[in-house]
């Protein structure tokens, strides 16, 4: 069975993402403009790249590389495009987390935005340590009321993604990555309309 992210289109997630009651969009631009600028690493992956928000704020003169990992083939083509600017730094590859883990390219930071939800704790350790990276940063949703998905026009298109969503929490996140050998070094919060924010997580190692 095809994972349910392969099947949204990216116009209706963004749609979704950026309405005025969700903002999410616009938080984590405000959050990756954070996190690609406050470590000293030269090498960067993010995995769920998505349609490449925040891609805008990798400064060309600090990356020698940044990988944009999704599995949505998709999305990878609109983030090449979207970014043309970024080609020489920028490598786009389609990995099922879930499956190829393993297969991840190193780096020496990896971003990891509302992607843990859909993989779950396990998934995201093995793909930290195949990465190996000094750094992580993540950003997981934490809600205040029983629904975690915002109201919107574009609900519909994310109904399948109930059979793959974790429910987040920033302890478990803490103790799964103390597991692998990353100590908690940065804590923030984004917060959210309709009950719900957004919690960046940093660990190093």
């Amino acid at each position: 069975m095809r994972n349910p992210w392969e099947e949204i289109p990216l116009s209706d997630y963004e749609n979704h993402m950026k309405l005025d009651s969700v903002m999410q969009l616009q938080a984590m631009n405000q959050m990756m403009n954070g996190q690609f600028h406050t470590y000293p690493v030269d090498s960067i992956m993010i995995l769920g790249v998505a349609g490449g928000n925040g891609l805008e704020h990798i400064d060309r003169e600090k990356y020698k590389k940044v990988y944009g990992i999704d599995i949505n083939e998709g999305y990878l083509e609109a983030v090449q495009e979207r970014y043309s600017n970024l080609s020489d730094i920028l490598e786009c590859r389609k990995i099922n987390l879930l499956e190829e883990a393993d297969k991840l390219p190193k780096a020496q930071m990896v971003v990891a935005n509302l992607l843990i939800e859909y993989i779950g704790y396990e998934c995201f350790q093995k793909a930290i340590v195949s990465a190996e990276p000094k750094y992580v940063s993540c950003g997981i949703q934490i809600n205040l009321d029983d629904s975690w998905v915002s109201d919107s026009p574009y609900l519909h298109v994310f109904d399948d993604l109930d059979r793959v969503h974790h429910q987040m929490d920033a302890d478990s996140l803490r103790c799964a990555m103390e597991e692998i050998g990353y100590k908690p070094i940065r804590e923030l919060d984004y917060p959210l309309p309709n009950g719900k924010k957004l919690v960046q997580l940093d660990f190093g190692k």
